[in-house]
């Protein structure tokens, strides 16, 4: 790089930061930067295309292209050179513009007389805003350094866009941050909340762009960098487990990275600030991780990404303490947040909105415990919102309504009125026994696992707790917790649930849930790995050290153990024989031991419907874990969204399946629950109860809705709808199952 290419550079960027400051309207300062731009590069044309809306950019400023075409040319993501730039996210440099692939002729513009193209891309930490453009007469290629030249002022551009340098009339001018926007994600957890926003990470906002003085924005640079590496050095010599500092040993890599440091001191060189220049970096790592698709590389840029945030934390002073307070009706936004920070938040959320993240996440299974609404997958959030935004949260239809305008507010308030109202209705049906109009008695419980369930169990109507989720307190801390500390927290759980029954399902880690202190197998399909009990009876201290407290937890209680994922009878023996064992070696030890125990197990693999009928005999109850089953009997995984709603739990063959487990239990006298999120699903629930599933464990909320469908049902009148349907080979019995609860509330 010449210093007369550095020279001409901050010149150009000096005067780019003197437009920022000028007080002159939106336009007037878009029209000045074309002008500027286009003197400094020696080309005719410089034209500054900014999203509309999401599919379509228009034409907001122009040097060298007609003056009417100005707001009035658009066109759609991926439409001619302008828009391949815009979906790719890539630069288009080409000598001959009109046979480059894709060129679209727009005689509105007079841009034909133009051979020459350069393209790039407006952005900022991965969000695209719009297309900077050069043309030339001259029929040329532009050179790196021209190209690194407009790609530095098109990031100076995103960031006074995100300062609000350019608001004026027109869609693509309007203010960033104030308009409605609807984003739609994934159902995480169901429920509407009202509420203002909590960024978990609050924006670094880089106001200083162009700096004067390269020496001193050198220097610190270096400083912040060489602070960034102590502290990463630090936590790696802290760090025990091997997993963590495997990923701070990337960490320190791109740290010491000659390569990244480099191209942020070019930056530098050319007029950019010490922030803009690690930001400039930044949205280059976001745009690449984008368009990746290896899971390795998309890590290794997240780390990257990740690095970056920290610097410019160090460099403008911006940390997680901004100053601003939380407000009385907070709904936490965050690209992705752990069950500890969630946990610390906890009940005083009314929704958490989520970028990233899974249905099975442990964020998720937190959020379902303290009965949050919770939406994942809403992509842009974190760089769409701001602190303190109004935001509406559709748990049910997975959308968010940030700053939403009142047609949205007077629409979604009504929802959530219906839902307090139905609420109430549920309420007044609290301790009726669940008998349905045919005499049926259904059993209703709640699944749990954090102390701040327990509440509910009361509140609910719930008969006991199905299902309690010990790995919750092993995955919400960072090491091991002790026996007495166990033993306590579930004599707690107990003395809460007043006498009703809690069954505890002993240690479910492996696959989507990795114990933040234990090395994580590197497995290619970890939902059909060494998961739950296979790790319990592969490594038994664990087992025995939870079965040790459970039994001293009891104090001469009821005490119900169910053991999780069991796919073969043997195991179910060789962990039961744990626990006989764990009750021998209290006994000699003088401890009191429970008044009676149980010892279940959970059917989650097809093959354990079809073990011996000792082994239906033997153990004392068995629970189908719905969400697992069901993904193992359709060889669909349920934390792919693509296939993870293609099948219907109220399909034939599955519905046929779980009734022949139905009559395996009842021959042998043994109880059998259904726990999962179709438990808590009406009318899932009443097909349930109709082909023979007597108990049923599901979220607290649920069990109203529930109660208040089976109250009113004939079981032996859902049953024959059921049969009909199959006999007619109907793929799904949901379609005549709705139409007969449609023709009944119709009587």
């Amino acid at each position: 790089m010449s210093d007369r290419t550095e020279s001409e550079s901050r010149k150009l960027l000096g005067r780019l930061r003197d437009t920022m400051a000028d007080e002159a309207a939106g336009q007037a300062r878009l029209d000045k930067i074309t002008h500027l731009t286009a003197d400094s590069m020696g080309t005719e044309v410089c034209s500054i295309y900014l999203f509309r809306d999401e599919e379509t950019l228009e034409l907001c400023a122009t040097e060298g292209l007609k003056a009417e075409a100005v707001h009035q040319t658009r066109m759609r993501l991926g439409e001619g050179l302008v828009g391949r730039v815009a979906r790719s996210g890539k630069i288009v440099n080409t000598a001959d513009a009109p046979s480059a692939r894709g060129f679209r002729y727009m005689p509105e513009t007079g841009e034909e007389i133009y051979s020459s193209f350069l393209g790039v891309p407006i952005q900022r930490l991965g969000e695209k805003l719009g297309v900077l453009v050069v043309q030339s007469r001259q029929a040329r290629e532009f050179t790196a350094d021209e190209v690194y030249a407009l790609e530095v002022v098109a990031m100076v551009l995103a960031e006074m866009a995100e300062l609000g340098a350019f608001v004026g009339e027109g869609a693509a001018l309007k203010a960033r941050h104030t308009q409605p926007v609807m984003l739609r994600g994934t159902q995480g957890q169901e429920g509407a909340a009202e509420g203002h926003v909590w960024l978990h990470e609050p924006r670094v906002v880089v106001t200083n762009l162009v700096a004067d003085d390269p020496e001193t924005e050198r220097e610190r640079l270096n400083k912040a960098v060489e602070s960034l590496r102590v502290s990463v050095d630090q936590i790696l010599a802290s760090a025990s487990d091997p997993e963590q500092v495997q990923v701070l040993e990337a960490y320190r890599m791109f740290a010491n990275s000659k390569g990244w440091q480099k191209r942020m001191q070019e930056d530098i060189e050319r007029g950019l600030s010490a922030e803009a220049a690690v930001e400039k970096e930044q949205s280059n790592a976001r745009a690449r991780m984008a368009q990746v698709t290896d899971a390795y590389l998309r890590e290794r840029l997240q780390d990257l990404d990740d690095l970056s945030n920290r610097l410019l934390r160090i460099l403008t002073g911006q940390g997680a303490e901004t100053g601003a307070e939380l407000p009385p009706d907070p709904v936490l936004v965050a690209r992705n947040i752990g069950p500890g920070e969630l946990l610390e938040y906890g009940r005083s959320l009314k929704g958490v909105v989520l970028e990233e993240g899974s249905v099975g996440s442990h964020a998720a299974i937190v959020a379902r415990a303290l009965a949050i609404p919770l939406v994942i997958h809403a992509g842009r959030i974190t760089t769409e919102a701001l602190n303190g935004d109004h935001i509406m949260v559709d748990g049910d239809q997975g959308i968010v309504h940030l700053r939403p305008d009142d047609s949205v507010v007077t629409a979604f308030r009504d929802k959530m009125a219906m839902q307090a109202e139905a609420l109430e209705r549920y309420a007044s049906i609290r301790e009726t026994p669940c008998v349905t109009g045919c005499g049926s008695r259904i059993g209703l419980f709640m699944n749990a696992g954090l102390m701040a369930d327990l509440p509910s169990l009361q509140n609910s109507g719930a008969e006991g707790v199905g299902l309690f989720r010990t790995e919750l307190q092993f995955l919400i801390r960072n090491q091991m917790p002790r026996r007495t500390e166990l033993a306590a927290l579930y004599a707690r759980v107990l003395d809460a649930a007043d006498g009703k029954r809690v069954i505890f399902r002993t240690l479910d880690i492996g696959s989507d849930k990795v114990l933040p202190y234990m090395k994580p197998n590197d497995e290619p399909n970890p939902a059909l790995g060494w998961r739950a009990i296979r790790v319990g009876l592969d490594k038994p201290g664990v087992l025995r050290m939870q079965l040790q407290a459970l039994l001293r937890a009891a104090r001469g209680r009821p005490l119900t153990v169910m053991f999780p994922f069991i796919a073969q009878a043997g195991e179910y023996r060789a962990a039961r024989a744990e626990m006989d064992k764990a009750i021998a070696r209290e006994e000699r030890l003088g401890h009191v031991l429970p008044e009676t125990i149980e010892v279940g197990t959970m059917l989650e693999t097809p093959s354990l419907a079809y073990a011996p009928d000792t082994f239906f005999r033997e153990v004392d109850f068995v629970s189908i874990g719905g969400n697992d089953l069901k993904q193992f009997f359709f060889a669909a995984d349920r934390e792919n969204e693509r296939v993870r709603r293609r099948y219907d739990t109220l399909n034939t063959s599955f519905l046929s399946f779980i009734e022949r487990i139905a009559e395996r239990c009842n021959a042998a006298g043994t109880p059998l629950s259904f726990c999962g999120e179709d438990a808590g699903r009406p009318v899932e629930a009443l097909c349930l109860a109709a082909i023979g599933l007597r108990q049923l464990s599901m979220r607290a909320p649920s069990i109203g809705p529930v109660k208040h469908l089976l109250l009113r049902s004939d079981l032996a009148e859902v049953y024959d709808v059921i049969d009909t349907a199959r006999q007619r080979g109907d793929q799904s019995v949901r379609p005549a199952v709705m139409e007969y609860l449609r023709g009944r509330s119709a009587r």
